[in-house]
């Protein structure tokens, strides 16, 4: 698939069909997600794959019961080890650099999954205090985006987006 094609075909699945999705294509999207760029190359990400349903229970729970995440095959949990960055980049490491690093990740994963054929949502709405204890994280470790993966159910639609001439700026506001 064309890459404009698979950014143009992405969208946020909320259900997902009682499909298994292969440690293969886990590895594959991970190996995406790692090619992300990163502040300083300090790569900050971690990511925990989730298959248990118990724990999917307690994660979908902790995401304001989203019910979507406990259907999913399979959850990714994209964390960020703080201290990786921040020990370059002191209190903007930690504070944004790893969120904007892991995001890019995070947005690694949508896409290829994607291409693959398969179907993510980017939940962001979570307690993150409770993901932290369920997965039992250690205290440099933060969770920042919570993926489900799956075959789609159904596809949504594309939502409305504003137009260019609305949204862009040259040389000045």
């Amino acid at each position: 698939m064309d890459f404009f094609e698979v950014v143009r075909t992405r969208r946020s699945v909320r259900s997902y069909l009682d499909e298994d999705v292969s440690d293969g294509e886990v590895r594959r999207l991970l190996e995406a997600a790692i090619l992300a760029p990163s502040a300083g190359n300090c790569q900050p990400w971690e990511f925990v794959i989730v298959r248990d349903k118990k724990r999917k229970e307690a994660l979908s729970n902790a995401a304001l019961g989203q019910r979507f995440v406990a259907e999913a095959p399979v959850v990714i949990v994209v964390c960020a080890n703080v201290p990786r960055t921040a020990a370059h980049y002191g209190s903007r490491g930690a504070n944004l650099y790893v969120i904007q690093d892991t995001a890019a990740a995070t947005q690694n994963i949508l896409l290829a999954a994607t291409a693959m054929g398969l179907a993510t949502c980017w939940v962001g709405a979570f307690d993150e205090r409770r993901v932290w204890e369920i997965l039992e994280l250690p205290d440099e470790v933060r969770p920042l985006a919570i993926i489900p993966v799956g075959k789609s159910r159904r596809t949504p639609a594309m939502p409305p987006r504003i137009p260019l001439e609305r949204v862009v700026h040259y040389e000045k506001w």
